[in-house]
Parts: C-alpha cells; sequence; structure tokens
C-alpha cells in the first residue's frame, strides 16, 4: 500500500492583458468561481487599481461521479444522488484491510458526527486491493466494526479510483458545495488541516445559500499514532505484488500458482520473511497445504499487523519465546490468535519501536497470509 503523506490546496494568481491598461485576476481558496478585475493606472507616481468582480471559469476541477459501484451500504443509489447535490463532501478512498486507512476512520466518523447537520457528507469509496475485499458482506462487516454510518460505495473494479486518477491508499478529498475539489490528501495524518477546510467550506456555504453561519467550532482531539522514524516496510505473499521487492528469503523463491515446499535456513535477514511447510504460492497470497507451517520474519518496528483469510489458530513468539503482555496487539488472547475472517489483524504492539524476530506458528491447512504491516 501506498502511504505517502502529500496536501494540496491550488492557490493562483493569473495576470490578463487588456486594452488601456492591465487586467489582474485573483483566485483564492475562498472564492474559486470568482475572480476580481483591477484596472492598473498610473497617476501622480502612484498606480491605483480599480477592483471590478466579473464570473469566470473555475480553475478548480469537478469532483468525477461515482461509476461502476457495485453496492452501497448506508444509502440507495438514488439516495446518494440526491444527498450530493448542495453539499460539502468528503471523498474517502479506503479499504478494509488497509491498517494506514483503518487509522483514518476516527477522525472521518467523528466528522460526521460533528459536521452532518451542517452540510458535510462524507462518502467512504472502497475501492480494494484483495480479491477478499470485494465480498460485500465483508465490506459490510467492516463497516459495522468501525462504526460507519455515512454512505460507503463498492468500487470493486476501481473505476471510481481511475475517474479520480487516484494510485493511493487512503485518500481524502473535499469537494465544495458546487462539486469542485478544494483539498486534497494523500495517507494518514494532516487531520487538523483537513477539518480546517470543511469547516472553511461549509462556511462558504452557508454564506452562499444565504443560511446562518455556525460559530468556529474546536478541531476535533483524538490520540494520532506515531509511527517509527524506521521500520519494516510492507512486505507481500502473493506473486503479483512480492514481484521485484525481494522479501521471501527462502531460497525456493516465488513459484506461481504452484505447490512449493519451504524451509528456513540459519541465516536471517532483516525485514525478509521466511516460509517452512508446503505452501501454495498464489497471486495474492500463500497457502497453507501441509498440516502445519511457520513464518519466520527478523523486523524492526513498534507495531506489527496481517493480513489473513480462512480460519486458522496462530500461536506467536517473539525472540523464541512465548509473546507476552509487553508485545500482545489488540487481536491477541494469551499468546495467540484465531482467524475467523479474512481481515487485518494486530499481532504485536509496544511502546517503542525495537528490531525482533517474529515466529507465527499455523496449525490448520487452508490459511492464507496476504501481508505484514508495520508501525
Amino acid at each position: 500500500m501506498k502511504t505517502e503523506i502529500k496536501t494540496a490546496i491550488i492557490l493562483s494568481v493569473i495576470i490578463i492583458g487588456s486594452v488601456g491598461g492591465l487586467s489582474v485576476g485573483f483566485s483564492t481558496l475562498e472564492s474559486p468561481t470568482e475572480k476580481i478585475i483591477g484596472t492598473i493606472t498610473f497617476e501622480q507616481g502612484e498606480f491605483n487599481i480599480q477592483k471590478t468582480s466579473e464570473l469566470t471559469l473555475p480553475r478548480y476541477k469537478k469532483a468525477p461521479d461515482l461509476v461502476g459501484i457495485s453496492h452501497y451500504i448506508n444509502t440507495t443509489p438514488e439516495k446518494l444522488k440526491e444527498e450530493i447535490d448542495g453539499k460539502v463532501v468528503l471523498y474517502d478512498i479506503w479499504t478494509y484491510s488497509c491498517i494506514n486507512c483503518v487509522r483514518t476512520l476516527p477522525y472521518i466518523t467523528s466528522w460526521n458526527e460533528k459536521y452532518s447537520d451542517d452540510g458535510l457528507l462524507i462518502i467512504g469509496i472502497h475501492s480494494p486491493e484483495f480479491e477478499f475485499e470485494k465480498d460485500s458482506d465483508n465490506v459490510r462487516m467492516a463497516v459495522e466494526k468501525y462504526g460507519i454510518t455515512y454512505p460507503v460505495v463498492l468500487d470493486n473494479e476501481h473505476e471510481t479510483w481511475k475517474a479520480f486518477e487516484n494510485n493511493y491508499w487512503p485518500r481524502k478529498y473535499v469537494a465544495d458545495h458546487e462539486g469542485y475539489i478544494r483539498y486534497d490528501h494523500i495517507g494518514e495524518g494532516a487531520y487538523e488541516k483537513t477539518e480546517e477546510v470543511i469547516q472553511k467550506l461549509l462556511e462558504e456555504r452557508a454564506q452562499q445559500l444565504g443560511l446562518k453561519v455556525a460559530a468556529a467550532e474546536s478541531l476535533v482531539e483524538l490520540d494520532e499514532f506515531q509511527h517509527s522514524n524506521f521500520k519494516t516496510p510492507e512486505l507481500y505473499f502473493g506473486y503479483k505484488f512480492a514481484f521485484g521487492r525481494n522479501q521471501l528469503g527462502n531460497m525456493e523463491g516465488f513459484n506461481p500458482e504452484q505447490e512449493v515446499k519451504y524451509s528456513i535456513p540459519d541465516n536471517l535477514q532483516q525485514h525478509n520473511f521466511y516460509l517452512d511447510g508446503t505452501w501454495k504460492n498464489l497471486i495474492g497470497s500463500m497457502e497453507l497445504v501441509s498440516e502445519t507451517g511457520s513464518i519466520k520474519l527478523p523486523y524492526h518496528a513498534k507495531e506489527v499487523n496481517i493480513v489473513t483469510a480462512k480460519e486458522a489458530e496462530i500461536t506467536i513468539l517473539i525472540d523464541g519465546m512465548p509473546l507476552t503482555s509487553e508485545y500482545e496487539g489488540n487481536d491477541v488472547t494469551l499468546g495467540k490468535i484465531m482467524v475467523t475472517e479474512p481481515r487485518l489483524y494486530n499481532i504485536i504492539s509496544s511502546k517503542e519501536a525495537g528490531t525482533h524476530l517474529l515466529e507465527l506458528i499455523i496449525s490448520n491447512p487452508g490459511f492464507e497470509i496476504y501481508t505484514f504491516t508495520f508501525g
């Protein structure tokens, strides 16, 4: 998953030539469809600007239509089309097994609760990374788990993703009440800035529609996840995603669509994962074929997550010892996790980043693992 963070607010100044002087156009965040025309004259050693107002073509791109949607959650196509009209809209492109997306959800759900009555509409655009994320029942479970009450649409073929010209999870676009994208943020973070933009555009909407302008509100305050300065990168088990990354440390390597018997070597390299047992190499994952199997990973981070599918019981060791409460993630009980549904599981959570050897011992054939992610 690409998690680069970038914020873009577009500002510009336009210089236009005219007969008898210069016309200067100022375009601002506050007024996307209007420019101020100033005729400059030179009198008694000073420049004077006579300002007039003139409508012009907008400098902002219109938010594209939601296309290729296979399912609607918390809404219907007709209701959503009606709701979008005249609202400030936050489009959140996400997928439910992406840890970077999950970390943003408390902020987004808080904004929905705080500003929905003032004209904010949030739309979650669920664009899957893995096949199991296309299942509407799986997405509905995630929506319920994370307390999402705003509309969520399933963009299973990434048609809306492409319409937004997007390449990242997560990504947020905020459009004003006329449908122009005024703000664009990639990745986690920038929550204060995003909320300030929401407040500004809601104020602008109220003024232009002749509504009562609400007093400025304080910003949502939540504990933001603090990333390690240095950490192991995301590791992929599917041969399509892992191509060219050199993350599988076993000498047997990847053999697409084949069952491979792996053995863990004596010397392990940090940031590589190693398999033991027989595993089938799939396009997006590895599937355990033998009765038991294990995975070893020398890593550096304070948090470790896995994305898995198919039921399994997994015993977790750290540095060769049973997992203790000092390192137990949210989904771990007594050093084990029970995989019951396809999703992201938090297996390691510690106060400080450190270098450790992680081992997963799996006893259920058919178990699939997609990624390790870190924090």
